[in-house]
């Protein structure tokens, strides 16, 4: 009797815990309560047969418990049964799968209305890119990457020009505006995840990946990196700021563009040159004796 009760024990504990589990998510803040349903919807396929099976255990851990004098029955087939345990886990297969696949087609299906952003990932740090006032973010190829041009941005399209530059970890976004978000990695394998917007995606090096998402409460949330990037993954850590329409305009309107970001560059390399030569041609400066 002490394993089916153990069995049983172990049933009811692993359901009860579920229930009153201090660990839960985070409050959804995005229109991703889809996702939620469809994780939902497979705790209740899997923990039924997680019961089914234990509770089938138990009974026969008791029912077939050895007796003096009784011998087991050797029956190496049972069609019905099999036929019965195929149907049962089709349908449980098909109940989780088929919302996931419906999920999944609307989290690549981009609103033709979305704006869009750019997040570029390294090693341990975010930065962002925001298309300018022509709606349209410039291309970027790595060869272009330089101190002067860190998002790679080719200087000679026209499109670039006024793409807006944000070099910081910290990155606001409009509220209830859907918004799809370009992927970029300059050296590894990163993930940029926001746990209140359900919606992550892997940022591949050498290809530009995507999802979408429509934030849907005012507030601050945590980016973190959700794929194990070195030894500052555990660092690589940002916020984007959920906005009124008017707060993220007059935010954006504060952030330069590519062309400013050239142009200070080069000033500041003009400055460094003049400084250096100045001092060089000093008639002070010479050799310590």
């Amino acid at each position: 009797m002490f394993v089916p009760i153990m069995l049983l024990l172990v049933g009811l504990g692993t359901v009860v815990f579920h229930f009153i589990s201090p660990w839960w998510w985070t409050p959804i803040a995005s229109n991703w309560g889809y996702i939620d349903d469809t994780i939902i919807l497979t705790f209740w396929v899997t923990g039924v047969v997680f019961v089914g099976v234990i509770l089938f255990m138990a009974y026969c851990t008791y029912r077939y418990r050895y007796k003096e004098g009784k011998k087991a029955e050797y029956e190496p087939e049972n069609p019905k049964l099999e036929w019965w345990l195929t149907i049962l886990t089709s349908i449980g297969v098909a109940l989780m799968l088929a919302p996931g696949l419906w999920v999944w087609n609307d989290f690549v299906t981009v609103p033709e209305e979305a704006g869009e952003f750019e997040v570029l990932a390294k090693q341990w740090e975010w930065t962002y890119r925001f298309p300018g006032k022509d709606g349209k973010l410039g291309t970027s190829e790595p060869k272009y990457m330089n101190d002067k041009n860190p998002f790679g941005i080719n200087p000679k399209d026209n499109n670039g020009r006024d793409d807006i530059l944000i070099d910081d970890s910290e990155v606001h976004l409009p509220i209830n505006k859907p918004v799809k978000v370009l992927l970029r990695s300059t050296d590894v394998l990163h993930d940029f995840y926001v746990p209140q917007f359900r919606a992550k995606m892997d940022i591949v090096p050498g290809s530009v990946t995507f999802f979408w998402f429509t934030p849907t409460k005012i507030g601050e949330f945590d980016a973190l990196c959700f794929e194990l990037c070195g030894v500052g993954h555990h660092a690589m850590r940002g916020t984007v700021v959920v906005d009124s329409e008017k707060d993220f305009q007059a935010w954006l309107n504060e952030q330069p563009t590519f062309a400013q970001s050239l142009a200070e560059a080069d000033g500041d390399s003009e400055k460094n040159s003049n400084r250096i030569f100045s001092e060089a041609s000093s008639p002070d400066r010479g050799i310590a004796q």
